[in-house]
């Protein structure tokens, strides 16, 4: 087929839109003819129609090849582009333009302009932002079309702004989205995160150069000014983003060359002007051109700079020339139908430049600078402007904020701002010098130091150095810093003054009232300014001449220093330091007081430096004791800043405003405040006595007493200067430190320091009481402690003291009865002092007024008066305790009565009063005897009465309704529960309340709710004692867990102070128990606590007969053996005088109970004959027709002790046949107790006889045959094996003992005895190596009990020459000792004698100086050396 053909056939196909066969056969045609236009042509529509764009793409581009100038593949190219979509938008520009082009060689502009318009169209709707302002360029002078359609396309200008605007907006946009991207990074800084991502914009950015061809190619002057406006922020907005470097120094040249182009054509952009003026940084302000200033505030009036350029180009200080008037046409006559409506435009209006009051003037600047914080020339005008004003505070504040400005506007703009800063730094430290004066003079000092190392002849610097070498008292300095300013400066007055000023505080008066003389006439005084340094030169000549001249006459001289003070007042109202040297002149040298007072208010209202005026009128408040006043005046004085001298400055600080607000502060009770205050006066003065005392007393008050006695030690190194200068008492620090001692618990030391005060000052009342009551605390601690003997000499002391006090005539102090009342009851509390209770005393106390009203305060409930205190008369002397603690009791009573009666006045005191007396009642109750406790006493029903009285008075008390509470528990349970809630809800954390409230319950048999109590009181003082007691007796009576309630009880014995009865009397009874209950023999360590638990019982407590038995017993346990006797037979006494007199039963077994204890220990003395009389007497009260009232263990126990005793009483008399019939019953009546089966066969096998010795067989073998593991007596059955030489008995014996060695169920003295029987059978077998066999026995303890000191020793005998074996030994015995272990002394020192060292046995000498192996092994090592 031909091409023609086949071209005609591919037209058909297409006109029928076969495609796929116009396809085919274009390509077939393509293949025999590559170079085929019309193919290439036909084959892209086709393929274009089945959607097939990128074969018919190149199609399309293969026929343009064929034909560049055939508009055709053009025209398909776009009709393919335009299906595309935005991907296809360049390609599309491309075609467009070539198509463009093609009919531009045409000359067709219609069909040109067509094609352009359509693909901005497509553009503009189709693609990107990018890509729409990319389409743009077709239409731009740079493009080949541009001058063909001229005319009928927008302007150059135009479409710029349109490629500006896509530019600006999508750039917004990115940034948007990087930074929100960005700020989510770990670290990331929302400013840093910012200036990293505008970095990155505009370094691409072409945005500029968009502005810049708007401006170029626009007509419209506003369009173009708006557009240099775009162009000056975007180089700004640039400047701040980019680092240093020259691409920062080129942008910022073409921001200011921009902004001057602006203020040269006076067009108001405020961003230029700013430029063109902050940018400048003029050395001075006069070096800027006031035009462009007025210029800028007529543009700009309301903005910040505006205003502050515009008030302050009027006012004083302003270097720039007035502004020329404006002339203004002369008016035309008018009617008033030719009114103009133009009025405001043309004449209406108001100049900027008119003159403005000097307050509107600061209001104007101060609204201006709060709007310009980024001004650096605001704040240098504001800042200049407040210097001239003297506000010093506002230039500092205002500088330094400048200061940081200048750090922030030089690091955006790449300026440094040389001059500005200087210029910041001379006014702030030119304001530092004078704000808080002298606190910020090293600051000042710096910062001059530095200006003048720029610019050594600054006057401004040598001014202020000058003035702060003034201020510090370094007069030759100030001078010679002042003297070189004067010469830069030789007219400034000011300077010449200031300097004259410190010839004269250098002590040269006579040549500073000189040249104040030279100096005054130059004053006008027509200004306000020039009025102050009139009055300032006027009051430092009248300085002068008063110190010419310090004679009274000259001082009181009207005509001298006074009329100069009255003179600078005349010039200056407000001058504050003359209103102080005229208050000193009337104070001093005219005694008018009115006057003075008056002129130092005056001054310290007007200047709170005024240290002198504040100082004497803090005294006169301190005089009326006005402390607020004294408050106010010293914090004024502080916050002024004059009282601390400047760091390194050589003047002295200012001590006394401190240490008045210390004294104020202490008299309003706020100690954390007053101890800040006297701290920081004692800063400035370390040697002001009486700041440390008041310092001492601020800790000592606030509860921090070891600082206080730090404090009030200091003070004491000072008083002999005070003495020596007679300028105050010194006495207080003594009596202060007492009081801190005493508060600290260190009563003896107390004691002394208030002796040592009264020894000085014995009419001191306060220091008496002082006195008395700390020998009363001290008395109260001594029985918490223990120290009974203590405690009663102290309560000795505190009545004798009372008598003293009395006799100077204050016998009507409540805290003088309350502590005679104490001590009195100190003596109810130690009742085995109660023969040393000063009866003599107390009589001469109460005698004072016998007929005093206060006894009969509840005599008619309680029944005591003063027959038995003041009786007098000899008793018997069995019946003397019992007067005594009558008399001590009725004491107390009668004092605290007196006591209630002298707090009438005080119905607090009166509360505590009759709290007090409640208590005291409560005691009397408590010391009666237990028959009597039972019911209620009168002593009981009186403390009702006081506690009731007491909570009348002070109802919101917590520890008057507990103390009801106690009082009530046995009269109305009901009321007591109320009472102990009441006191509860007032304090819920009282470990006290909690626990009478679970004694309560545990009364009530109540355990639960009692649990719950005093499982409060712990968690609210884990210290307190008888809550634990509480949980010990709640466990006996709950749970039956002696054990438990023994750690309970041992813990609260611990924790309990001595005074604590029930804690001593649970405690002792239960480790008793324990004793009993354990098998193993206890150590002395174990008896020792309670032992002396019931001894301190016993002498609080001496009629206490169950607790002295049970003393006895433990006494019987530590081989205690004579105190044993004596106590037990005062019992037996005690008990049968009692028996006697009331015959009761209970008496009849304590009796019977006591002998049988007797009778043992008069045994365990060698005391036969009395045992066997005490155990007989046991025997017969025991009996069961005795009448005693013996339960069937008790007595079992009971007559078992008493026929065993007997029965050895008799051995030990050689009665043996006596001790067996004593014996046999003792086995009847215990039913076989194992213990006395072997006490019986050791006494059968000792009358050596063979029944005898038979029959302790017998009964040894049935004892353990019935108690098996009943060591003792196995033990005696093997001894008995060996002596018997029975090896079938033996063999059988040695069984069982191997079999008992293993076990953990024996005590260590019993493993001891079985491996020695082990050991003797292993030596006496028949076996040849008998040795060998006792070192296995020996070995096989050690591998049994290694930490048995037996084992050891043994085998350290057997290998003498081993050293070693003999150390392990000592080591094992050392750790055996109590309280790890039972080894005992003489255990202990054979063990250390084994060693063979000197010192070893030097150590068991002492250990043991009765056993023999200590002395022989020193006897030989000393032999042998």
């Amino acid at each position: 087929m031909s091409a023609k053909a086949a071209l005609k056939s591919i037209i058909t196909a297409i006109k029928a839109e076969k495609y796929d066969d116009a396809i085919k056969d274009a390509e077939k045609l393509l293949a025999s003819d590559a170079k085929n236009y019309q193919a290439n042509l036909l084959l892209g529509f086709a393929l274009n129609k089945q959607g097939d764009y990128v074969q018919a793409e190149k199609a399309y581009d293969a026929a343009t090849k064929l034909k560049r100038d055939d508009p055709n593949p053009w025209q398909g190219l776009i009709q393919l582009y335009e299906r595309q979509g935005s991907p296809a938008v360049g390609k599309y520009q491309i075609a467009a333009l070539q198509l463009a082009e093609l009919y531009q060689k045409t000359e067709e502009k219609h069909k040109c302009q067509d094609v352009v318009d359509k693909f901005l169209g497509f553009a503009k709707s189709q693609g990107t932002r990018l890509q729409h302002k990319k389409a743009q360029e077709i239409i731009l002078p740079g493009s080949p079309i541009y001058d063909f359609l001229e005319g009928r396309v927008p302007r150059p200008g135009y479409t710029y702004q349109i490629m500006a605007q896509i530019t600006e907006f999508d750039e917004k946009e990115r940034i948007n989205k990087e930074i929100g991207e960005r700020r989510t990074r770990l670290g990331a800084k929302i400013g840093q995160v910012t200036a990293e991502v505008k970095r990155e914009v505009l370094k691409d950015s072409d945005l500029e150069d968009l502005y810049e061809q708007v401006i170029d190619w626009v007509t419209d002057d506003d369009l173009r000014r708006q557009y240099e406006e775009k162009l000056i922020e975007r180089c700004v907005e640039a400047l701040e983003v980019l680092p240093p470097g020259e691409e920062k120094n080129s942008k910022r040249s073409k921001a200011q060359k921009l902004a001057r182009d602006m203020v040269i054509i006076k067009h108001p952009f405020k961003l230029a002007w700013d430029i063109a003026l902050e940018w400048q940084d003029t050395e001075n302000i006069s070096d800027l051109d006031p035009n462009v200033l007025r210029e800028y505030y007529e543009f700009f009036p309301a903005s910040g700079l505006g205003q502050v350029l515009r008030a302050y180009m009027g006012c004083e200080i302003s270097s720039f020339p007035a502004p020329a008037p404006r002339t203004t046409p002369a008016p035309q006559e008018t009617t008033a139908s030719d009114e103009s409506e133009d009025d405001d435009d043309q004449g209406g209006g108001v100049s900027l430049d008119e003159q403005m009051l000097a307050e509107d003037r600061l209001i104007l600047m101060s609204e201006g600078i709060s709007e310009a914080g980024k001004s650096i020339l605001a704040h240098r005008l504001m800042g200049e402007y407040y210097q001239f004003l003297e506000e010093h505070e506002s230039v500092v504040e205002l500088m330094r904020n400048a200061q940081h400005l200048v750090k922030t506007e030089g690091e955006k703009t790449g300026l440094s701002f040389a001059h500005s800063l200087r210029a910041i730094t001379t006014l702030l430290a030119t304001g530092l010098v004078f704000y808080q004066s002298p606190k910020n003079h090293p600051a000042a000092k710096s910062l001059f130091d530095k200006l003048l190392e720029q610019n050594p002849t600054l006057t401004p610097a040598l001014i202020g150095i000058g003035l702060i070498y003034e201020e510090e008292e370094d007069y030759a300095a100030a001078v010679d810093f002042l003297g070189r300013a004067l010469k830069k400066d030789p007219d400034n007055v000011r300077i010449r003054a200031e300097a004259a000023w410190v010839k004269a505080l250098s002590g040269d008066y006579v040549a500073g009232k000189s040249d104040l003389e030279r100096c005054v006439p130059k004053i006008d005084g027509k200004d306000t300014r020039s009025k102050d340094l009139l009055a300032q030169c006027q009051y430092r000549l009248g300085v002068c001449i008063w110190n010419i001249d310090s004679s009274k006459s000259a001082r009181k001289d009207r005509n001298g220093a006074y009329a100069y003070f009255l003179a600078a007042l005349k010039s200056n109202l407000n001058f504050a330091p003359a209103y102080t040297s005229l208050g000193i002149f009337y104070a001093d040298y005219t005694n008018d007081k009115k006057r003075s007072r008056k002129c130092f208010q005056k001054a310290f209202e007007l200047s709170p430096s005024e240290v002198e005026a504040a100082e004497r009128l803090a005294r006169i408040f301190a005089e009326q004791s006005d402390w607020d006043l004294v408050e106010v005046v010293a914090q004024r004085v502080v916050e002024s800043g004059k009282v601390r001298p400047a760091p390194g400055s050589k003047k002295k600080g200012i001590s006394w405003p401190f240490a008045a607000l210390g004294v104020a502060e202490l008299n309003k009770q706020d100690y954390s405040k007053s101890i800040v205050s006297f701290q920081s006066a004692l800063r400035i003065s370390p040697d002001d006595y009486n700041s440390w005392v008041g310092l001492g007393e601020s800790y000592h008050n606030s509860g921090r007493y070891i600082a206080a006695t730090k404090a009030f030690q200091h003070a004491e190194r000072f008083e002999e200067e005070i003495t020596r200068q007679k300028s105050g008492e010194t006495w207080f620090a003594k009596h202060m430190l007492a009081n801190v001692k005493r508060e600290l618990g260190e009563y003896d030391e107390a004691i002394e320091g208030y002796q040592s005060v009264l020894e000085e000052h014995p009419t001191e009342f306060g220091v008496s009481i002082a006195l008395i009551q700390a020998l009363v605390e001290s008395a109260w601690d001594g029985i918490e402690k223990g120290l009974f003997g203590y405690a009663a000499n102290r309560a000795s002391e505190t009545i004798d003291a009372a008598i003293n006090l009395t006799n100077t005539g204050a016998a009507d102090a409540f805290n003088l009865w309350k502590a005679v009342g104490d001590a009195c009851s100190i003596f109810s509390w130690v009742q085995d002092r109660l023969p040393e209770f000063p009866s003599s005393n107390v009589k001469y106390l109460l005698r004072l007024e016998p007929e005093r009203e206060a006894y009969k305060l509840f005599a008619d409930v309680d029944g005591v008066d003063t027959d038995v205190v003041l009786a007098d008369g000899i008793f018997a002397k069995g019946h003397q305790k019992g007067v005594n603690l009558t008399r001590c009791l009725h004491g107390a009573i009668l004092s605290h009565k007196i006591a209630v009666h002298s707090s009438a006045q005080d119905i607090h005191a009166q509360a505590v009063a009759y709290y007090n007396l409640g208590w005291a009642e409560h005691r009397a109750h408590v010391c009666l005897g237990e028959s009597l406790k039972k019911k209620s006493s009168k002593y009981l029903k009186a403390a009702v009465r006081c506690f009731k009285r007491a909570i009348e008075l002070e109802a919101g008390n917590s520890e008057f309704w507990n103390a009801l509470g106690v009082v009530t528990s046995v009269l109305n349970p009901k009321v007591a529960q109320h009472s102990f809630v009441r006191s509860l809800f007032l304090n819920e954390r009282s470990p006290h309340t909690w626990t009478n409230l679970g004694t309560l319950y545990l009364l009530q048999n109540d355990m639960g709710l009692a649990n719950e109590a005093f499982t409060r009181a712990q968690s609210s003082d884990p210290e307190f004692a008888h809550a634990w007691v509480g949980q010990g007796l709640l466990a006996l009576l709950m749970t039956g867990d002696v054990r438990e309630a023994n750690l309970l009880f041992t813990h609260a014995i611990e924790i309990s102070e001595s005074s604590s009865l029930i804690t001593k009397r649970q405690y002792s009874q239960s480790t008793f128990d324990q004793i009993l209950a354990t098998s193993s023999i206890a150590s002395v360590t174990d008896l020792v606590q309670p032992l002396f638990a019931l001894n301190q019982l016993q002498a609080m407590m001496p009629t206490d007969l169950a607790h002295s038995h049970l003393s006895t017993l433990f006494s019987e346990r530590i081989n205690d053996v004579a105190s044993t006797v004596e106590n037990l037979s005062k019992i037996c006494s005690i008990v049968e005088a009692d028996y006697e007199v009331t015959e009761s039963p209970s008496s009849l077994s304590r009796f019977a109970l006591a002998k049988a204890d007797l009778a043992r220990s008069q045994l365990a003395a060698g005391a036969y004959a009395a045992a066997i009389d005490s155990g007989e007497t046991s025997l017969e009260l025991s009996a069961d027709d005795a009448g005693n009232e013996l339960t069937a263990e008790d007595r079992k126990k009971c007559r078992l002790s008493a026929h065993l005793t007997v029965g050895l009483a008799h051995y030990y008399n050689k009665s043996h046949a006596k001790a067996l019939e004593l014996f046999k019953p003792a086995l009847e009546e215990s039913n076989g107790n194992p213990d006395a089966v072997c006490l019986l066969a050791q006494v059968l096998w000792a009358n050596g006889d063979e029944p005898s010795k038979t029959q302790a067989r017998d009964l040894l073998f049935d004892c353990v045959e019935s108690h098996p593991n009943h060591v003792q007596s196995v033990i005696l059955l093997g001894v008995i094996a060996l002596l018997d030489q029975d090896d079938e008995s033996l063999e059988a014996v040695s069984s069982t003992l191997q079999e008992l060695r293993a076990t953990h169920s024996i005590t260590d003295l019993e493993i001891s005895q079985v491996s020695e029987i082990l050991r003797a059978t292993a030596a006496l077998s028949s076996n040849d190596d008998a040795d060998q066999a006792v070192l296995a026995e020996i070995q096989t303890d050690i591998l049994l009990h290694p930490n048995q000191p037996y084992g050891w020793s043994r085998l350290a005998e057997l290998a003498e020459s081993d050293n070693e074996v003999a150390e392990t030994a000592l080591v094992t015995a050392v750790k055996a000792v109590p309280p790890r272990g039972q080894l005992e002394g003489a255990d202990l020192a054979s063990v250390f004698a084994g060693t063979g060292k000197v010192g070893d046995a030097q150590k068991a000498v002492m250990f043991a100086p009765w056993r023999r192996d200590g002395w022989d092994v020193l006897g030989g090592v000393l032999e042998g050396k």
